[in-house]
């Protein structure tokens, strides 16, 4: 028995290793390749809402959503949309499961080692949402708290470099860190703010009492390090696109109803690549 268990053992350290390897030498598809295959896959949210998410006729809808169909109409390829969440965007780049991550990807420093980040169409902070009979207003209020933030974000980091006494519960997706805000798990809930105070509006009872922390900055298409010919392209289509005013009119079209008054285009929208 003894024997069969380390045969067993060492036929699963064999498997990782290989699959490993094959993740490590996946390599992306260039833009020749997208054209001839005749399809660009790309990787958005399903339940970010509304950014990337599906309705309820199981489309897909959003912020992202929007950008991903001209990207492929302008491509003259037919697009597949393949869900992701926020842990595993490097990876399904990495492995070449998708051409493109289009699902509210922050750039940072430690990212752009890993993949490679277009040019901007979006700018963020964060922001934290919390019940209005208990509406956290400062982060200092969050010491010796429970955050809920989700697994991969740029929320995960800053709480954790910058707030080390705020205790996080962290999960793999949008819908389980919501569910736990609802649920009274944590006492609030830190994301983009783009995405609180959105989600903040269709809630009653939650408010986004700190709308905006840490520094600014940008969601651009991310696309598998090294893939020149597909990145060129992204770039330059971020830029035409620009000249039509391409972004404002996403805006209008997937995130005016949501955010009404609360919001304006010019304060998260960026044209030709250009942050003002």
């Amino acid at each position: 028995m003894k024997r069969f268990a380390k045969i067993i053992a060492l036929a699963l350290t064999l498997a990782l290793a290989l699959t490993t390897v094959a993740l490590a030498d996946s390599t992306a598809r260039t833009l020749d390749e997208i054209k001839e295959g005749g399809s660009i896959v790309i990787g958005v949210f399903s339940d970010k809402k509304p950014f990337g998410y599906v309705d309820e006729n199981g489309e897909y809808q959003g912020y992202d959503v929007y950008l991903a169909r001209r990207l492929a109409e302008d491509l003259g390829v037919e697009l597949e949309l393949v869900s992701v969440d926020a842990p595993n965007r490097v990876e399904y780049l990495q492995s070449a499961k998708v051409d493109v991550i289009l699902a509210n990807f922050t750039v940072t420093a430690e990212r752009a080692e890993v993949v490679d980040f277009a040019l901007p169409y979006m700018k963020v902070a964060l922001g934290v949402v919390s019940p209005d009979d208990a509406l956290i207003t400062d982060v200092a209020e969050l010491r010796g708290k429970t955050l809920i933030v989700s697994k991969g974000t740029t929320a995960e980091t800053y709480f954790t470099e910058n707030e080390p006494e705020v205790q996080l519960l962290k999960f793999d997706t949008y819908t389980e860190a919501y569910n736990a805000l609802l649920d009274g798990r944590g006492d609030a809930l830190s994301t983009d703010n783009t995405e609180v105070l959105a989600w903040a509006l269709e809630n009653p009872g939650f408010s986004v009492g700190v709308d905006s922390l840490g520094s600014l900055d940008a969601i651009a298409p991310a696309v598998q390090k090294g893939n020149e010919s597909l990145l060129t392209w992204i770039n330059e289509e971020i830029v035409a696109l620009g000249a039509e005013n391409f972004f404002h009119a996403d805006y209008d079209a997937t995130l005016k109803d949501v955010y009404g008054e609360a919001a304006n285009a010019d304060s998260l929208v960026v044209e030709g690549g250009v942050i003002e």
